[in-house]
């Protein structure tokens, strides 16, 4: 029977007794206990009322993408184009003083019976803004990218922190015993700012941070699952044989270090990588789908191929149990993200191209999967950018105001919750932080989000820090 936690008792309690339970075996043995009480019975009792969610998809840009030049219509930008309106002083993490107001060179059109308006740049996802809650009021701490993307992933400012994704694993455990609980498919031009430390598990067991994997045009399965032909001696028996030796003598050694996670991460990796060799293989391969649905997610244009691909493999390995699967569009640095400083009319034409037909895409399959009714999909990036302009046409850096959406289960469609000033500068109605966007996707996924906690370092720490509340106005 599950063990369901009193009111008092903190997640950092059940892990004492779940390490202590998982301590008792070793090898192989251990590692499926551990994943038979992750799976069946020991995490779901961490929640603390009925989910609407079972699996989230977090779709994140890379760079800090305009809102007003996407989502959050301003007219007052075309009346005031030009005049020099903007802070005298270059704010901190402002690469160049403010210049002149500058309106978006993109045109608006109203969408949907919620009358939502949307850029030009996004006419697919246009088309189902019905379906969709709008976060118009993000807002963060920072003007710079490292720590904005640390704050949106983890709710702290500064590294060494868990991820939401690694939160999610450790509390809910996984659906499935053959794939990774959380998956990262990261933009193969390159991993976002902070490198990997994204999707650390930081203080928790580090058996929950994220699973990169590089997904290109070009790499249909997953490398290294199988062994090289050429070498004979590497064969099913003798890799049997020798995984269960190297498991007897990892499990001698973590059993005299067991204030450390990573042997032990290290152990149930060898574990979960001999089950995806049967099958990781058929997951990853996407020539296993329709022609149609390969066109719908744009795999048939260089364009849109990348980030189509991803979004794809988002929906089949949600479909076969991942939890949590990360896809992130742009790299960190100066070009091809959503980092649009020189020249706002080139340089974000082509991000946008490059994910709006996936995305309606992804959305469309989810619902066609089946998957609609207990599947979260998010989009987010860091923060915003000015409404002054950045030289002549590009923007600067702006945590002031950005926009989020949610999509799928428990979410109320076509709503719009908060509101920036008339310049999209600063948030000033609903003020939503990273924090309270976590604390509502942990409420859908059964959780509360002050009872989520870990003591480390004699402080009761949670994903949202001391923060937070659930946004119910775009929940159904």
């Amino acid at each position: 029977m599950a063990h369901l936690p009193n009111t008092k008792e903190t997640l950092s309690d059940l892990l004492c007794r779940r390490q202590m339970i998982a301590n008792l075996g070793s090898g192989f043995g251990g590692i499926a206990l551990a994943q038979m009480l992750s799976q069946d019975g020991l995490a779901s009792g961490l929640r603390h009322h009925q989910p609407k969610v079972k699996r989230v998809i977090q779709l994140f840009m890379t760079g800090g993408a305009s809102p007003m030049d996407l989502y959050d219509y301003k007219p007052e930008l075309e009346r005031l184009h030009g005049q020099m309106l903007g802070p005298k002083d270059k704010p901190e993490g402002f690469t160049a003083p403010a210049g002149a107001i500058m309106k978006s060179p993109f045109a608006f059109a109203q969408h949907g019976q919620c009358g939502r308006w949307v850029s030009e740049l996004f006419p697919e996802q246009a088309k189902l803004v019905d379906e969709i809650a709008f976060c118009m009021a993000m807002t963060t701490k920072t003007n710079v990218h490292g720590p904005g993307t640390f704050m949106m992933n983890s709710g702290f400012l500064l590294p060494g922190f868990p991820c939401m994704g690694a939160w999610i694993s450790y509390a809910l455990g996984n659906i499935t015993d053959n794939l990774p609980t959380f998956i990262v498919l990261p933009d193969p031009k390159g991993l976002p700012y902070n490198q990997k430390a994204c999707f650390s598990a930081g203080f928790l067991p580090a058996v929950h941070q994220g699973t990169v994997i590089p997904v290109t045009s070009t790499s249909q399965q997953l490398a290294d699952l199988e062994a090289n032909s050429k070498f004979e001696f590497a064969n099913r028996q003798n890799s049997s044989d020798s995984l269960a030796l190297l498991h007897r003598l990892n499990a001698r050694h973590a059993s005299s270090r067991t204030d450390d996670s990573r042997l032990e991460a290290r152990m149930s990796s060898y574990e979960l990588a001999a089950k995806m060799q049967l099958s990781a293989p058929e997951a990853f391969d996407i020539s296993r789908e329709p022609a149609y649905i390969r066109k719908e997610y744009g795999l048939d244009s260089p364009v849109t191929e990348d980030f189509g691909r991803r979004c794809l493999l988002a929906a089949r390995l949600a479909e076969r149990g991942t939890r949590f699967v990360q896809v992130w569009s742009g790299p960190q640095g100066a070009t091809a993200n959503w980092d649009n400083h020189g020249n706002i009319q080139t340089e974000l034409p082509p991000m946008a191209n490059s994910v709006d037909r996936p995305i309606a895409a992804l959305l469309r399959d989810l619902k066609a999967r089946g998957l609609a009714d207990d599947t979260l999909v998010i989009w987010t990036t860091e923060f915003g950018r000015t409404p002054f302009a950045q030289g002549s046409l590009g923007r600067d850096h702006n945590g002031g105001s950005f926009v989020s959406w949610l999509w799928g289960a428990g979410v109320k469609p076509g709503i719009s919750y908060g509101k920036s000033d008339d310049w999209g500068y600063q948030a000033v109605e609903n003020i939503t932080y990273c924090y309270d966007l976590h604390a509502t996707i942990l409420h859908l996924l059964g959780i509360d989000h002050t009872q989520l906690t870990v003591r480390q370092n004699g402080i009761d720490r949670r994903l949202t820090d001391v923060h937070g509340h659930v946004i119910h106005n775009i929940l159904s």
